[in-house]
């Protein structure tokens, strides 16, 4: 959660600190109800784990292989790229054509309104998701990948490394050349003798001895391949964009706002309840002053959190690129619990990283490249034989009264690799290979640490947000509880339950940011492998 949204969170936890008069039981609110939960979607990441079907699936002559983020480990992946992005002009949106708005809360009533607020640890009820049409995390990252301007533009480099292919391969044309020799000033005959004049067509064809063609085609044909793993590679990190505005932005800052209205609802309807109490003697007016100094910073916290989730979806939907209509009803469907197995050993988690992320297979590509460009280089250091072919070389006896005679002729033409035998560009490629794989080792030794991270990370995370909700929470609740019980028999003041209510916030507070860190963590497993681990 960034600065500002944890800022607008601190606000709107500050808020929910009192206790509504009536029922003793507690119970929890969000601002829906009665929603289905989260349903699939297609995306460019794949169905969820355990469902069929790939990742970056496309059909025809598509440039790329492998995969971004496929399915689970063991399964197949189809090869290729999306559609959408292989063919810019089908692009459109085509998930955001009815907007959705999300449904206002009921009103609260003494009877319905959370005993304590809204700062509860959320629980696994569908109206935790979203609006049944809002957009989720797989569709998110299909807009985006399909709507991408720069993503579109870096697309045609592939087609541009092809023709490049396509101008390696081609050969050295031949050289037609005619001319005359031996023309006089004047004109020949027995007492100026000279000539004949002589008249020649010629042919000159190059022959790559060296097989420099072929080394210059299989030099473009290689950095067509590393073009394409940086190109997964560039979607591998546009998708990693999308989780961070999806999660870290959009989701942390909806819950935000929905805990803040609700806490503001609460806390309106305790003030009327209190100044009641206070008019009839039973408070006094320090708790009444309390309860009113904490609703006007609850209504401050509900303004900034409303702000900040615009920002959020204006970050998402700049992402997406939607229209400033489509971010105005944009809703997006996804949840911050963890409802999904373990992942695989960290052990497999590596092996699927080194094996397929787009950054490794793009260094590993670039080393066969540079072993080629060495073919190259070796391949220059002779130049091409030139083979000449004259078919027709006529002179003319006519100045001697004799008949004019026609002839043939065949030379060869070969350059002497005395001076220049491209040591140097030798020299340059050899060290290339050398420093291409010292990259590559350094790369996969990274890989490795990222994994080993973002494992650590993802335990972590959960084993807290088990604790939180199993263990401290309950302890917090019961401490803030004891203590509206005896507010609301007149043993203890406000003050006394307003340090309770504080206490339990705090906690509260910790197990969203943490839940929030922990479906960071999950997506970040996908990133770091280049696969699709989790949902």
């Amino acid at each position: 959660m960034n600065r500002s949204h944890r800022s607008a969170f601190v606000v709107g936890v500050a808020a929910a600190l009192v206790a509504l008069a009536g029922r003793a039981g507690a119970q929890d609110a969000g601002d829906t109800s009665g929603l289905s939960p989260a349903g699939g979607g297609g995306s460019l990441l794949g169905k969820s784990p355990g469902a069929g079907g790939g990742a970056l699936s496309g059909t025809g002559n598509s440039p790329l292989s492998g995969q971004i983020i496929g399915n689970r480990p063991g399964a197949s992946t189809p090869k290729g790229i999306p559609t959408s992005i292989a063919n810019p002009t089908s692009l459109g949106p085509t998930i955001l054509q009815q907007p959705i708005s999300a449904p206002e809360p009921e009103p609260l009533s003494p009877a319905s309104a959370p005993l304590y607020g809204t700062l509860e640890i959320p629980g696994r009820a569908a109206d935790e998701d979203g609006p049944p049409g809002g957009v989720t995390l797989d569709q998110a990252i299909s807009v985006t990948l399909a709507r991408s301007l720069d993503l579109k533009a870096k697309f045609y480099e592939l087609p541009q490394a092809r023709a490049d292919t396509l101008q390696a391969g081609l050969r050295s044309n031949p050289v037609l050349y005619a001319d005359s020799q031996l023309i006089p000033y004047g004109q020949f005959n027995r007492s100026v003798p000279g000539g004949p004049t002589q008249y020649d067509l010629n042919v000159t064809h190059p022959l790559d001895v060296s097989h420099k063609r072929q080394a210059r085609v299989e030099v473009a044909t290689r950095a067509e391949r590393v073009l394409e793993a940086q190109y997964q590679e560039a979607l591998r990190q546009r998708i990693d964009d999308v989780y961070d505005a999806f999660v870290l932005g959009t989701l942390a800052s909806r819950q935000t706002l929905r805990y803040a209205r609700q806490s503001t609802k609460a806390l309106a309807s305790l003030a009327t309840k209190t100044e009641d109490l206070y008019k009839g003697g039973s408070v006094s007016l320090g708790d009444f002053n309390r309860v009113k100094i904490q609703l006007r910073t609850s209504r401050l916290g509900l303004v900034d959190a409303e702000a900040a989730y615009r920002k959020a979806k204006l970050d998402l939907g700049s992402l997406m690129n939607l229209t400033p209509e489509e971010i105005a009803a944009l809703e997006i469907r996804g949840s911050i619990e963890d409802r999904s197995p373990p992942p695989p050993p960290v052990e497999e988690l590596r092996r699927i990283a080194l094996e397929g992320r787009p950054d490794v297979v793009s260094y590993r590509l670039g080393v066969r490249r540079a072993e080629a460009d060495v073919k190259l280089a070796r391949a220059n250091r002779i130049s091409d034989v030139f083979v000449l072919y004259q078919p027709f070389t006529y002179q003319d006896n006519t100045p001697y009264g004799l008949k004019g005679a026609t002839s043939w002729a065949l030379g060869v033409t070969a350059p002497l690799p005395v001076y220049n035998r491209n040591q140097g560009a030798i020299q340059r490629a050899v060290l290339n290979v050398d420093q291409t794989r010292i990259e590559l080792n350094d790369l996969e030794r990274q890989v490795g640490i990222d994994v080993d991270k973002a494992v650590a990370e993802y335990e972590v995370t959960r084993r807290e947000v088990q604790e939180l909700r199993d263990e401290v929470i309950p302890e917090a609740r019961q401490i803030r509880d004891e203590l509206y019980r005896l507010y609301t028999s007149g043993e203890k003041s406000a003050g006394n339950f307003i340090a309770a209510q504080l206490e339990f916030n705090q906690v509260a507070k910790q197990y969203l940011d943490t839940a929030i860190r922990h479906r960071r963590s999950m997506l970040n497993l996908n990133t770091v492998t280049g696969s699709r681990i989790m949902p």
